[in-house]
């Protein structure tokens, strides 16, 4: 089980890195009108989404959101007409699969009208042309105030037979590729399934308090953080655990070399 598993961990960290986030990109956006629509995103972070990052939020490509993996990516980007454009751009969270082959993002409103320079009349003008040239990138997530990365118990989550979590306020700039399970104590590890977008489950749930082992994307290969006690053994569905450690590891991706200098 172990290698095999182990195997696993390879493939979905070479996986991840095809698609060379650090480098700047090239394409177009488009905007939600409402920023409800990405709150019932692929994601699964519900209504949540919207508080991530003020709210600036989007969905991504496949070549971005990456079965899942990509939740939680935070990307900077700006639209390129010099006249209604600022150089700086804005931050953006991955919260939805983008199924649009026209556009890499569709970003909320809010996030869309960042983008314009602040002169009156640029978030209106910004507005109207509805589809842009923009350059981004991947860069590392900073949530501010919120040190630590977070575990949610997902409502379908049932006592003994099943748990379902997800990460929220990841920070650094890479992706969780697997995640273990064990009571307190204990060394027999097992491990947990990607069921959909940023959510995690298993069906053998330990007893007791519940530590984990996250595995990320970092330098050119794998790390593993243990989270050493994150659920209590009364554990309950709908609430939001400290995990006790925050990743902000950079990973560098296996890809040709690229032009770093974006924001000049």
């Amino acid at each position: 089980m172990g290698s095999c598993f182990l195997v696993l961990v390879v493939l979905l960290f070479f996986s991840s890195v095809e698609a060379c986030d650090r480098c700047l990109h090239r394409s177009k956006a488009a905007y939600f009108s409402s920023a409800s629509a990405l709150s019932s995103g692929a994601c699964s972070y519900g209504p949540m989404a919207t508080g991530f990052f003020a709210g600036h939020i989007a969905a991504a490509v496949p070549s971005i959101y990456k079965d899942g993996a990509g939740c939680g990516a935070c990307f900077q980007v700006r639209c390129n007409n010099p006249s209604l454009c600022s150089t700086k751009g804005t931050t953006v969270m991955v919260t939805d699969l983008n199924k649009n082959n026209q556009t890499d993002l569709l970003l909320s409103s809010r996030a869309f009208r960042a983008m314009a320079k602040p002169v009156p009349g640029a978030e209106r003008d910004l507005l109207r042309q509805g589809i842009v040239d923009i350059q981004y990138r991947r860069v590392p997530c900073d949530y501010g105030n919120k040190k630590m990365m977070n575990v949610r118990v997902e409502e379908s989550s049932k006592k003994p037979n099943y748990l379902a979590i997800k990460l929220l306020y990841q920070g650094g700039q890479t992706e969780v590729v697997a995640i273990d399970i064990a009571q307190v104590g204990s060394s027999h590890w097992s491990y947990m399934t990607r069921s959909h977008g940023a959510v995690w489950v298993t069906d053998k749930v330990p007893t007791g308090p519940l530590q984990f082992r996250f595995v990320v994307t970092a330098g050119f290969d794998g790390k593993m953080l243990w989270s050493q006690r994150v659920l209590p053994a009364n554990w309950e569905a709908g609430k939001i655990y400290d995990a006790g450690v925050q990743i902000s590891d950079i990973a560098q991706e296996g890809c040709d070399p690229c032009d770093d200098h974006i924001w000049n």
